[in-house]
């Protein structure tokens, strides 16, 4: 790697750990940037979940370490998208590049529109085991199942789950996300790493700026009006990325 590639992987690392934390979309912008660097899509999608996996130990860490973890609850919503996200990667592992190409764009898509929605204000509650019922755990399973293929979005998915079906708060909802991220991304790690498309080099280059971006993150108590500045950031980000991708 040379120096600017490597000063890339930790700039746009360090933005989307911070982002994945807070709010959703850092693999919008991480996914696409090794495939520019010259990885192939599938590689580029296994080395992104080193990254991942990294970014969600330090977030889980620190969540915990400040009280505001789940265990419990985590666990139970965990063991569906572990489930998915293994049938989900080895999915991914033989579709073409062609065809991942494009569900990349469309995923990329169709989380900006959705990010771009305006979000309900709901009663939140706290969220105990009593409330899951087998439409959450189906939501769960889809959800890691979507993850272990692509991962871009994926926090998006967690918004309409978390928020809308459990009508849990934001806070709540990103320490669930970030809980639940970690196993379901480690096991699609490993059926990636298995089928030697993994560059760790990248990965672990990568890793280190999305550490760095998520142990701000969980220190930061964001503004509405912050949140919107980040929201609105990376989505000028993903139009620059989406038009290159597409004129590709």
């Amino acid at each position: 790697m040379t120096v600017l590639e490597i000063g890339a992987l930790l700039t746009i690392g360090g933005i989307a750990g911070f982002i994945n934390v807070l709010s959703a979309g850092g693999s919008m912008l991480t996914l696409p940037l090794l495939m520019f660097l010259g990885l192939p899509p599938q590689v580029a999608n296994g080395t992104n979940r080193v990254a991942i996996t990294l970014q969600s130990v330090t977030a889980v860490g620190s969540f915990y370490r400040m009280g505001h973890g789940n265990l419990v609850v985590s666990l139970h919503l965990a063991i569906p998208a572990v489930l998915g996200s293994l049938v989900g990667a080895w999915v991914a592992t033989w579709v073409s590049d062609t065809v991942f190409e494009w569900v990349l764009v469309a995923a990329m898509i169709c989380a900006s529109v959705f990010m771009l929605l305006p979000q309900p204000v709901l009663n939140t509650r706290p969220l105990t085991p009593e409330r899951l019922g087998p439409a959450v755990y189906l939501a769960m399973f889809v959800v890691g199942m979507y993850g272990g293929f692509i991962q871009v979005g994926v926090g998006v998915l967690f918004l309409v789950v978390l928020y809308h079906m459990l009508k849990i708060d934001l806070r709540q909802v990103n320490v669930l996300k970030v809980s639940i991220v970690l196993p379901f991304t480690f096991a699609a790690l490993v059926v990636f790493a298995l089928n030697d498309q993994v560059h760790w080099g990248v990965g672990l280059t990568l890793a280190l700026g999305n550490v760095t971006g998520a142990f701000i993150a969980t220190r930061v108590n964001m503004s509405k009006r912050g949140a919107r500045w980040i929201k609105g950031i990376t989505l000028v980000m993903v139009a620059a990325i989406l038009v290159r991708l597409i004129i590709d």
